[in-house]
């Protein structure tokens, strides 16, 4: 979609997803699980929130199978979230809201209650502990009875050193190959958006809020489980894995 400021919405979602990618090669597997499991709990018609919805990623593939469902996607950073909101500007079913979800206060910011599925990936890798399970026990308030919570991202097992050196050694090795034909990385990618003329002040102020890019932790699937369960959910267990990402569903 090309506004009319000029900015090509549909050409920033796909060179968002190609740089995202460049990390995770099974990043569409994991999202089709996520979207069969959504189906099999809550049917073809959800409303659905997107938790760290970034430039919308679930959003557009979720409302691409379930043309019925409604979305709120929320986010704290400016420059994803107007992209974002380009891309679904007009879309009645998408909902859109700035909030940062280390304030305890952020689901006020919603404009319902209650969800049929609550759904994020590759983003609450960014909080520690101690806030993440915090976090789950505000997710398990907004999921109704029945409701499903997934969250796809890096879950490390640390019992396993030498598996997780061999398999992270190997990753590094196709990212690097990829890089060199030309691949875009995270840094470079950011680097595009300050030069956009719509995106640059976005983008500037994204990293006031940020800074640079900085991992919280990255505890295993068990431990996810484990949290959700004492947090309010009823079963919590994986339902996809790769050598290094999990995909964490958890029923109310």
């Amino acid at each position: 979609m090309t506004t009319s400021t000029g900015t090509d919405w549909a050409a920033w979602q796909e060179s968002w997803d190609r740089q995202q990618e460049w990390y995770m090669p099974d990043r569409e597997e994991r999202f089709r699980i996520m979207l069969d499991m959504t189906e099999a709990l809550v049917g073809t018609a959800p409303r659905v929130l997107d938790l760290a919805c970034g430039t919308g990623s679930i959003t557009a593939r979720l409302l691409a199978r379930f043309s019925g469902a409604t979305v709120v996607g929320v986010d704290l950073d400016p420059a994803l979230l107007a992209i974002a909101e380009g891309t679904f500007a007009g879309d009645e079913r998408v909902t859109l809201v700035t909030a940062d979800l280390k304030d305890p206060d952020w689901p006020a910011a919603l404009p319902y209650d209650s969800y049929d599925a609550v759904l994020t990936a590759t983003a609450l890798h960014w909080l520690h502990t101690e806030p993440l399970a915090a976090l789950y026990g505000q997710v398990a308030g907004l999921v109704r009875d029945g409701g499903v919570f997934m969250n796809a991202d890096h879950m490390i097992d640390d019992t396993t050193p030498r598996i997780n050196a061999a398999e992270r050694a190997q990753r590094h090795a196709r990212m690097d190959r990829a890089r060199s034909a030309g691949a875009l990385d995270w840094a470079e990618w950011w680097r595009l958006a300050a030069q956009d003329p719509v995106l640059a002040g976005p983008t500037a102020r994204r990293f006031e809020i940020y800074g640079e890019h900085a991992d919280g932790d990255t505890p295993p699937a068990a431990w996810h489980a484990r949290v959700l369960r004492e947090r309010g959910f009823g079963e919590a267990r994986a339902v996809w894995c790769s050598p290094s990402d999990t995909l964490l569903l958890a029923l109310k």
